[in-house]
């Protein structure tokens, strides 16, 4: 069975999209009114009481959340951080992503609760 994922509101849609089709329990924050603007702290413990592992450009913003969580003995249900060296910002990055989350949902040991893992091709 593989971990629900929280797209982060600079991922576009398309790569949830590209997930659900493909029977993956995925949500986006842009097209969920509620979540869209929230602090990251915020959209983290939404993903978190969702036991979604949360899906993210931001990675210097998340790193250090997933600090704070750790100092403070909290725990959040896991961070796939996208780094734009590994995926760049051009025409082949949505499918990129897509891809990559697929390999990694196909085998979902890798990520669990607290676990923190850049994305790899």
């Amino acid at each position: 069975m593989s971990r629900p994922l929280l797209l982060d509101e600079m991922l576009n849609q398309r790569i949830g999209r590209q997930l659900t089709d493909l029977g993956y329990d995925v949500r986006c924050v842009v097209l969920e009114p509620v979540l869209l603007g929230l602090p990251h702290d915020e959209i983290l413990a939404a993903a978190t009481l969702e036991g979604r592992a949360l899906v993210t450009l931001n990675v210097k913003d998340f790193v250090r959340l997933d600090a704070q969580y750790r100092a403070a003995g909290r725990s959040h249900a896991g961070l796939v951080l996208v780094s734009t060296k590994i995926f760049p910002l051009d025409a082949r990055f949505i499918g990129a992503v897509g891809q990559a989350l697929e390999k990694l949902l196909v085998e979902p040991m890798h990520l669990g609760p607290d676990a923190v893992l850049f994305l790899r091709r």
